[in-house]
């Protein structure tokens, strides 16, 4: 990382008020107008798992160095051989000059290239642009191919959808099943109630060319008018699409002790218009495995209607006269059963079952069993059809698709999130208290089982989940080979990325990585050390069947050397719930490989623990959970855990909006210090949350504040100018401690944004307050800003945190206690070393990398077959996920700040 000194930009800052702005200037004090004739770098694009072989939309962000790009440009899409590919740009993030720090962009091929070169210039216009026509009480939008009307209000999200003429699907809802009680006498059945969506607002947030984007909000209501379950729904179209893709949002707004959900799906009615043989319906199971049904079938009868006639209806396509078949066939079709309803139902990870009958009232007949279906199905006929898909199906089960009256005039399909025909969704907390009815108490328990338990602090009010659909409105039956590659897109949607070298000049996320070199035997070691790490963790995933509705995305904390298992049931123990950042160390993982399988173990990783982890609703709105058996049981509600850190790389590289989301309702999760101190059990003295005199932790709690600060600032969000205030008036005031961070903490005004004068030096220094993305966002900041006296504070706490009690004290008036974690905080110490350029600390920092309290050179770098267990598994018994992730961080950005002064163990 090359040091950057601009120590005269913003040297008098100690005074500005909150609503001061930084000067627009480039990170020599330039101004912005001397990089507008800079040549903006052309930069060099793949899909991540290979081009895809069928059409393809896709959405991504590219970065750019500081002063490379005006802030207004405009860029063109092309391929290898000069064609010029339809694209759609917006800004994501601009760099404190104005120049652009990352940008968005958008296209939809019908045949994809290989690679693509991202260019400045003006951008080709697609044939037929996607279009938005906004009605009194609905919006139209037209791909070229399919047309969507999305109402305004009522019930219906999407009440019809066309291809050409042709009324492909309609009534498009959101449904839910609900249960006021789980019954526990197995004698009895609790009833259900039905609640539908029911919209509140619409809004457009993109109109074209290439993507339009319409985000849809509600709850979902019943018969006599009673709500529950927010939702966000964000519907995105394509120019030349056939597909509507859905990202569908809803936030649990209940404790668990009431008000189960009992199923929770997206529904669409189908008309039907072909004769029932006519008719075809299509489940993908595992792979491209496939059901290949028609809803009167003609093949396999006693007598044979011919050859041609059966091959055409397998193959989906229209069937010739009956008049031409053997009569003995057309003459007896009234007695030929029609399937009406077929269920395929992914009820664990392993083991679906298909079912159908031919009507309600009558029985059903089993059809097959299979492991992991894809989650896509199809119902229509020869004149067109509907197919759906859900992404996740059975990592995120219980799941379900449905069809229903397949052989009446109008089909009803079903894509269950929960399946229905599973246990009701329990959100109950896993224990009664066991008398932790005091702090002391509470803290007894957190001595044994590791879980910080307060009653009523384990609820599930206001967690979230967000799920990922797409529906296609296609003109006639799908052939196998297409429909099984729509099922590989539903499991793994195209996605066009940044060679690792761009990422690493752009110096994004703090200029923390670098590419993934083996050159040096050492460093290979190393290498070879992470790429154990990560493979050991996607096998376990999978061995362990770490899946499930609201658990899919994490990983556990500890394993059990003795049962030879995870402790999934031992309190703090349990879910990781991003404990010391095992979402960073993936994230950096992928920045320095390009690796596909990492990127979708992040992605997994983030949707979980922005959603399920981090409250959305109620008092705790904008506070995360730390680890525990359920991911929101233990009562630490902390910043560390909700920290936009954790969100930052993936929104950025996607632009996806729902992640966007999320970081904006960070901005001012300040004020969440005012309804639940995070050191309630520990104080010795009074205190009472004062809004000028907030007890926050300059670590891990200001860290997430500073993380949600930057990046509403650099979005240009609405409040990025109190976000920017607030930033730096923090900054400025934690500068201004004669001890910096390793006073630990001060006193916090919500109106200034600013840190009371401390005069003494203090002490108080904890293992953690680095490792939840501060060593991220403090490289960050010190990059993107000057303010002399930050960086001396936050290079003073990277040098002497592992630095010996004598030269502690020296500098600080005390030493530091007896410390941990020191392996991981290794890359402190690198990072110091590049900043002071000084060898002796980057040769420190190697020796603390090696010989730290973690993973040493000696260690096996091995795991074992285990028979013993309920399914063979391997394990590593000298694994932790705490480790593993300082592990993993230290070793990536020691070798990008210091690998060129790497030494032996």
């Amino acid at each position: 990382m090359e040091p950057i000194r601009r120590r005269t930009v913003l040297a008098g800052l100690a005074g500005v008020p909150l609503t001061t702005f930084l000067p627009d200037l480039g990170p020599l004090g330039v101004s912005t107008a001397a990089y507008a004739a800079a040549a903006v770098p052309d930069v060099h694009l793949t899909w991540l798992e290979g081009a895809p072989g069928t059409p393809a939309t896709t959405t991504w962000g590219t970065p750019w160095p500081q002063g490379a790009v005006p802030g207004d440009q405009t860029f063109q899409l092309s391929t290898a051989d000069g064609g010029a590919v339809p694209m759609q740009s917006w800004p994501l993030a601009y760099w404190p000059d104005g120049t652009l720090k990352w940008s968005a962009h958008a296209t939809a091929v019908s045949a994809p290239a290989d690679s693509y070169t991202l260019a400045a210039g003006t951008p080709a216009l697609p044939e037929t642009a996607v279009t938005v026509t906004d009605q009194h009480s609905y919006l139209d939008v037209d791909t070229g191919v399919i047309r969507a009307r999305i109402r305004k209000n009522g019930r219906e999200l999407i009440s019809q959808i066309w291809r050409g003429d042709v009324e492909i699907a309609r009534k498009g809802v959101l449904v839910n099943l609900r249960q006021d009680h789980i019954e526990e006498d197995e004698e009895k059945a609790a009833p259900r109630d039905r609640f539908d969506s029911d919209i509140t607002s619409v809004t457009v947030e993109q109109s074209g060319p290439v993507r339009a984007v319409v985000r849809i909000e509600g709850t979902h209501t019943n018969e006599r008018g009673k709500s529950w379950l927010p939702f966000t729904v964000r519907l995105y179209f394509y120019a030349g699409a056939e597909n509507i893709r859905m990202m569908h949002t809803f936030v649990y707004d209940r404790d668990g002790t009431r008000d189960y959900i009992a199923g929770l799906g997206v529904r669409f009615r189908v008309p039907m218009r072909d004769a029932a043989y006519d008719r075809h319906v299509r489940f993908v199971g595992d792979g491209h495995g496939m059901l290949t049904e028609a809803v009167k079938g003609i093949t396999g009868l006693r007598r044979d209607p011919a050859a041609s006639v059966r091959a055409a209806q397998v193959a989906g396509a229209k069937l010739a006269d009956p008049s031409t078949w053997d009569q003995r066939v057309t003459t007896r079709l009234q007695y030929i059963p029609e399937w009406g309803d077929y269920t395929l139902s992914q009820l664990s990870a392993d083991g679906f079952t298909v079912k159908k009958r031919t009507k309600k009232g009558y029985g059903w007949i089993g059809v097959d069993q299979g492991r992991r279906a894809s989650g896509v199905g199809y119902v229509g006929g020869v004149s067109g059809g509907f197919a759906f898909g859900l992404r996740d199906f059975w990592q995120r089960h219980p799941t379900q698709l449905d069809i229903r009256q397949a052989h009446t005039e109008e089909a009803e399909v079903t894509v269950w999130l929960w399946s229905p025909q599973a246990e009701p969704m329990d959100m109950r907390f896993y224990h009664d208290g066991m008398g932790q009815d005091t702090y002391p108490e509470q803290l007894q328990g957190l001595e044994i089982t590791y879980e910080d338990y307060e009653p009523a602090f384990g609820t599930p009010y206001g967690i979230a989940r967000t799920s990922e659909l797409t529906f296609w409105a296609l003109a006639a039956t799908p052939s196998a080979d297409r429909l099984a590659d729509i099922a590989d897109q539903v499991r793994t949607p195209p996605q066009l990325i940044n060679p690792v070298g761009h990422l690493v000049t752009s110096k994004v996320f703090g200029g923390l990585f670098a590419p993934v070199d083996r050159s040096n035997p050492v460093k290979a070691v190393i290498e070879d050390h992470l790429d154990f790490l990560f493979g050991f963790y996607q096998r376990q995933v999978d061995q362990r069947h770490w899946y499930g509705f609201w658990d899919y995305g994490d990983i556990m904390h500890t394993f059990d050397e003795d049962r030879l298992v995870w402790r999934y049931d031992i309190g703090g123990y349990a879910w990781d719930n991003s404990e010391l950042s095992p979402d960073l160390w993936l994230w950096y993982a992928f920045l320095r490989s390009g690796r596909a399988d990492i990127f979708r173990f992040a992605e997994a990783m983030t949707r979980h623990t922005g959603e399920v982890d981090v409250y959305h609703l109620g008092k705790w709105a904008g506070l995360g959970t730390r680890h525990g058996v359920q991911h929101w049981a233990d009562s630490a509600k902390q910043q560390r855990i909700s920290t936009a850190v954790y969100r930052r790389v993936y929104y950025y590289l996607t632009a996806d909006e729902r992640t966007g989301d999320l970081l904006s309702q960070l901005v001012d999760s300040d004020r969440t210090f005012l309804v639940l101190d995070p050191l309630r059990k520990i104080r010795t003295e009074p205190y009472t949350p004062d809004p000028h005199a907030l007890s926050i932790g300059l670590g891990t709690d200001w860290s997430g504040l500073a993380a949600a600060w930057l990046t509403e600032w650099e979005r240009h969000g609405p409040k990025a100018d109190l976000a920017k205030a607030k930033l730096l008036g923090t900054m400025e005031t934690i500068a201004a401690m004669p001890n910096g961070f390793v006073t630990g903490s001060g006193l916090y005004d919500l109106d200034t944004g600013r840190f009371a004068p401390v005069a003494a030096k203090t002490v108080s220094v904890s293992h953690l307050s680095a490792m939840f993305g501060q060593v991220e966002i403090c490289a960050e900041v010190i990059g993107l800003v000057e303010v002399p006296g930050f960086e001396n504070a936050w290079l003073q706490y990277c040098r002497l945190f592992n630095a010996s009690k004598t030269e502690q004290a020296a500098e600080c008036g005390a030493n530091f206690g007896n410390l941990i974690l020191k392996q991981g905080h290794a890359r402190l110490t690198a990072y110091a070393a590049v900043r002071l350029n000084r060898d002796d600390l980057a040769t420190r920092a190697w020796k603390e990398f090696y010989t730290g309290d973690g993973y040493g050179p000696a260690l096996p770098w091995t795991s074992k077959e285990v028979t013993s267990t309920l399914n063979p598994t391997e394990a590593a018994t000298w694994v932790s996920t705490n480790t593993t992730a300082l592990y993993g961080l230290a070793a990536i950005q020691n070798l990008a700040l210091i690998g060129d002064k790497i030494i032996a163990p």
